[in-house]
């Protein structure tokens, strides 16, 4: 990974009704490069559109894969891992930091029908979570873990690579912490 290499971070910030996406370009050296924002329904099904709307909004053919901040932001609206690789023709990385016994249990509680039908295929689609090392191949803090699902690269680079988009002392990626920023201030701007 050259430290010029570009990730775009993808983050949500939830109001009541939509959540704002904010996407940050940010190179491996820890640059922004660019910003992006979009939107998408809390509690619906089109984050994954949300998300290739950004990409098509940013242009950015240097951006070399895409980092999204957890596969069920904006209350259960499911990020299509598989469906942005083909879309996007990049390795896609989401990250989330609680072990958990899966999603199941949570969207069975909340949904039913078709809705639950829909998330369930998308959920069952997504590749498994692997524990993230720092750079030094050692364990994170078993208090403050990190997980990653990736298409489109292998698990051990996928690791290698967030675990190089994280500082020190920090427990998100660079580009999707600074997503996170771009999120918040994109909802305080709009519903202000």
């Amino acid at each position: 990974m050259r430290p010029g290499s570009r990730t775009l971070g993808v983050a949500f910030s939830d109001g009541d009704r939509t959540s704002r996406l904010g996407g940050a370009v940010v190179r491996l050296d820890g640059t922004v490069d660019g910003l992006v924002f979009g939107a998408c329904t809390v509690g619906g099904t089109d984050a994954t559109d949300a998300i290739l709307t950004l990409a098509a909004d940013l242009g950015r053919d240097d951006v070399r894969r895409v980092l999204v901040a957890g596969v069920a932001p904006a209350w259960f609206n499911l990020v299509d891992l598989r469906r942005l690789h083909d879309a996007l023709d990049r390795p896609v990385l989401a990250v989330s930091y609680e072990a958990s016994p899966g999603l199941e249990p949570a969207l069975s509680r909340e949904f039913d029908g078709d809705a639950l039908a829909t998330r369930l295929d998308v959920y069952g689609g997504l590749p498994p979570r692997r524990r993230v090392d720092d750079e030094r191949g050692s364990r994170r803090d078993p208090e403050r873990p990190l997980f990653v699902r990736a298409v489109g690269i292998d698990d051990d680079r996928a690791a290698a690579l967030v675990a190089a988009h994280t500082e020190p002392g920090f427990r998100r990626p660079e580009p999707v912490r600074i997503a996170a920023i771009a999120a918040r201030a994109h909802r305080a701007a709009v519903e202000g």
